[in-house]
């Protein structure tokens, strides 16, 4: 404080001498006055009333002594510009004058704004006297006005504190309900409750009204409410960790709570053990994680089917060889035994019934995203004929479909056969979800999708929509209905793959599948594929596959050694009974053929005789090396090498990667199919 007041004196105690100005011709007298004025203050001298005009521009006087004739401006005329001046129009005058004691000088002066006149010669000691009376009215003036001016400044510093003051506390308040907005805009609450149970809150801050929707007020009126709306299943495990906290020090643990709504959140609880003044107090935070957890489980949830879907993926291409196998013995046993009716009988339910699981393994297939999808650009409008002559003679008289799909709907990227199918699987779910009669109605959105779209791209989709008024699904197992086999319909009314099979057919076309379901209100699927951008989207490729599934359905007749020379057949398989009962047909039917068990046996034999052999025919998925690896080894040796490729399940990606001319045959597979696929590529040389 002595610190502060010496700052705020500072300026005022440096105050200059008192000044005295004298004004005469005559140095001599200039010098009496000096001697008269010894120790009264600083006596300025001027020879002449210019010279004192110019001492007054820089200074202040307490008096001034003026002549009154002088050469030049006399002292009249001196002291009325002085008195003109504002700086020094109350700066006390005394005459000093020799002979003009005459009264109407004497008021000339006065009127010139004299104070007093001195004669010449003048009694030192009388000068001395008069001048000291202005001297010491003039220092206590500058007293009273320095004082005056302290005083002034230490207002307005306090003035300026109490300011400052206020400007803080407004800012603190400022600041504080900011960061209370801040606290309570976040799905969070800080919380202090007392170390014992039944845990009473002794603060609560506004973050829990938006957690909960209850004031943070209810909580500190009732010592038992907190802990009361804990869900009953979790109680016992939230008093155990929060008694344990004593022990610990901290305590963290996850409970469902019941809102104003009565609806069950999950909250993370952790905080800390504290000692106040009384005791011991528990100082936590309480957050809301239902989303956090809800993601986590669909994380689970499609990892387990990601699993799923790999282990099915690699069982359909070992069945497939397998079907393939037994279809491919079928054909030789019926070409190489002759057969009466009913072996002949037995014979075809066989196939049929290999062929069944060639449909069922399709459907792996699909669920796992491994099939051979041929996207096109597809319009949903157009399908509307087709899906109403497909469905409306099974749904039977009790159930109403409706078709509700505008021409501005747009194209979608898709397997058209694939997505007929998708769409059939969907309604039948739906009819079966109504055993009583109702209404299935097909609808079609576009939609655009950001970022943060749920499972999806951003970008443009279509959101087809299969509506049904049937007995809903339960919500624990809406996240079951997808997994392949899983089925709530009895025994003998279907498989398990149907929502398993459209699952997979719109990830791997890029889009997804939701389920929005209410038990006794219907279930809405919902099939979400993106926008197409072309008008005709088939590819070189994709024509290949056409190509090959033309002569899948070109018919069962083999050809005969007669017809053409038939090229010789490198044959690449690392399954041995579909390898050699494939080589096998192929001889039978005039085909030259070379079988490997692996890509490194066939490679080494391109190396060796690139010229022996005409058409290469290998299997897709092989340890070490692939089919796509033996065609294109080949190909760096004879660029125009004629191949294809059969598959029991291949990653769409990878098998994108075979060359554009290299046909695609999908095991199991007709031997005239193979044949058929043979030929034409040996045609492509």
């Amino acid at each position: 404080m002595a610190a502060m007041e010496a700052e705020s004196s500072e300026p005022f105690e440096k105050l200059g001498p008192v000044r005295v100005l004298a004004v005469d011709d005559d140095a001599r007298n200039l010098l009496a006055i000096e001697e008269a004025l010894d120790g009264v203050g600083q006596v300025i001298c001027a020879q002449s009333g210019d010279e004192a005009l110019r001492f007054l521009l820089k200074d202040d006087f307490a008096v001034i002594l003026l002549d009154v004739l002088m050469p030049g401006l006399d002292g009249y005329e001196t002291a009325s510009l002085i008195r003109r001046r504002e700086r020094s129009n109350a700066t006390p005058i005394i005459f000093l004058t020799a002979i003009n004691k005459e009264e109407a000088h004497m008021l000339r002066g006065y009127d010139a704004g004299a104070v007093d006149y001195l004669f010449k010669p003048f009694d030192p000691s009388m000068l001395r006297s008069k001048v000291m009376v202005f001297v010491d009215l003039y220092e206590k003036t500058r007293e009273i006005e320095r004082n005056a001016a302290r005083e002034q400044l230490l207002l307005e510093r306090a003035l300026k504190a109490t300011s400052d003051k206020l400007d803080a506390e407004r800012a603190l308040r400022h600041s504080e309900a900011r960061q209370e907005t801040i606290l309570a805009s976040l799905p969070i609450c800080f919380h202090a409750r007392t170390a014992e149970a039944p845990f009473a809150a002794t603060y609560v801050s506004k973050g829990v009204e938006r957690l909960t929707g209850f004031s943070s007020d209810r909580f500190m009126a009732d010592p038992d409410f907190g802990i009361s709306r804990v869900h009953p299943a979790d109680r016992e495990e939230v008093t155990r960790s929060l008694s344990a906290a004593h022990e610990t020090g901290s305590y963290a643990c996850e409970f469902r709570w019941r809102r104003a709504n009565e609806e069950y959140r999950i909250f993370l609880d952790q905080g800390v053990v504290a000692r106040d003044g009384a005791g011991l107090e528990l100082l936590g935070t309480m957050q809301d994680i239902t989303e956090q957890r809800h993601l986590e489980s669909q994380l689970l949830q499609s990892q387990r089917l990601d699993a799923v879907g790999k282990l099915t993926g690699g069982l359909a291409h070992d069945f497939n060889n397998l079907l393939a196998a037994i279809l491919s013995g079928l054909s030789l046993l019926e070409r190489q035994v002759s057969l009466d009716g009913k072996a002949a009988q037995v014979l075809d339910m066989t196939r049929r019934s290999a062929s069944q699981g060639k449909d069922l393994i399709q459907r792996m297939l699909a669920f796992s995203r491994r099939q051979d999808l041929k996207p096109v650009a597809v319009r949903m409008s157009t399908l509307g004929d087709t899906m109403t002559g497909l469905v409306a003679p099974i749904l039977g008289g009790l159930v109403r479909f409706d078709w509700h799909v505008g021409e501005d709907i747009w194209p979608v990227h898709a397997d058209p056969a694939q997505l007929e199918l998708a769409l059939m699987n969907l309604v039948f779910n739906a009819r079966d979800a109504m055993p009583s009669g109702g209404t299935i109605r097909v609808k079609a959105h576009n939609r655009s999708v950001g970022p943060a779209g749920q499972g999806l791209a951003a970008g443009d989709y279509v959101r087809l929509a299969v509506e049904d008024t049937g007995t809903g699904i339960a919500a624990d197992v809406i996240s079951k209905v997808i997994e392949p086999f899983f089925t709530t319909k009895p025994i003998g009314k279907g498989t398990g793959l149907g929502l398993s099979t459209v699952y997979g057919f719109a990830k791997q076309s890029g889009g997804t599948l939701r389920i929005d379901s209410e038990l006794g209100h219907g279930t809405t699927m919902e099939l979400w594929l993106p926008r197409s951008r072309e008008a005709q989207d088939v590819t070189a490729k994709d024509e290949l596959v056409f190509e090959a599934s033309a002569a899948n359905n070109a018919g069962t007749d083999l050809p005969t050694a007669a017809e053409d020379e038939l090229p010789t057949v490198l044959l690449v398989d690392d399954s041995q009974s579909l390898r050699e009962l494939t080589a096998m047909s192929l001889r039978q039917s005039g085909f030259d053929v070379t079988a490997f068990s692996g890509g490194a046996q066939a490679l080494a034999a391109i190396e060796k005789e690139p010229d022996r052999f005409d058409v290469i025919v290998t299997d897709f998925a092989m340890p070490l090396i692939s089919g796509i690896d033996v065609i294109r080894f080949a190909r760096s040796l004879r660029a125009d090498w004629p191949a294809l490729i059969v598959t029991g399940y291949a990653d769409a990606e990878k098998i994108s990667d075979r060359p554009d001319d290299v046909a695609l045959i999908s095991k199991p597979f007709e031997d005239a199919h193979l044949v058929a696929a043979i030929r034409s590529a040996s045609r492509r040389r």
